[in-house]
């Protein structure tokens, strides 16, 4: 599995994954943007968006290059932490592909920058994002109650972290530098 950064040219994969209702599932808002949409955004990205935060999109790849999902960071500048996001096509989940591009994702993270915490938030009911994020050695923190409003319902989150004590050292990147 490789992650490589995502370009323009991923743009029809990613309107792909987004505008299909079973890529996100029952856990995930719907979201509708075209593709026009992604490319303004793409080549016009807000003015206040760099200076709210710090953000980064992959695209994970299986070794023959085949797209088969995304992942992401995002730096609340405010806040000074990082959340990562991420998804896999439903046809590749539960073959590690997730748990491998968040494990990643932390060594990269925690390699490249100053941080103290890396979290990231799941549907309450979305054991298997749970289950990546415990693989990748993060800590349940507690519940965000009313979270996130998805399919006419309100709906409560994990909170998850792993603080770079808890990492300690790179559990998969050194595999791809060593």
């Amino acid at each position: 599995m490789n992650l490589r950064v995502w370009e323009r040219d991923d743009i029809d994969f990613l309107v792909e994954c987004i505008s299909n209702i079973d890529f996100g599932g029952e856990y995930v808002p719907i979201e509708q943007q075209s593709k026009s949409d992604w490319i303004k955004w793409f080549d016009n990205p807000p003015s206040n968006w760099a200076v709210l935060s710090e953000q980064k999109d992959f695209v994970v790849q299986k070794k023959d290059g085949t797209k088969i999902g995304l992942i992401g960071y995002r730096f609340n500048q405010p806040y000074e932490w990082m959340e990562i996001v991420y998804d896999i096509v439903p046809s590749e989940r539960k073959k590690g592909y997730g748990t491998e591009a968040v494990q990643l994702v932390v060594d990269y993270l925690f390699l490249s920058k100053d941080l103290v915490r890396i979290q990231a938030i799941t549907d309450v009911r979305n054991k298997a994002s749970q289950s990546v994020l415990e693989k990748a050695g993060f800590n349940k923190e507690g519940t965000i109650r009313k979270c996130v409003y998805n399919r006419g319902e309100w709906r409560d989150y994990y909170l998850f972290s792993i603080l770079r004590e808890e990492w300690k050292e790179p559990r998969i990147l050194t595999k791809f530098l060593g």
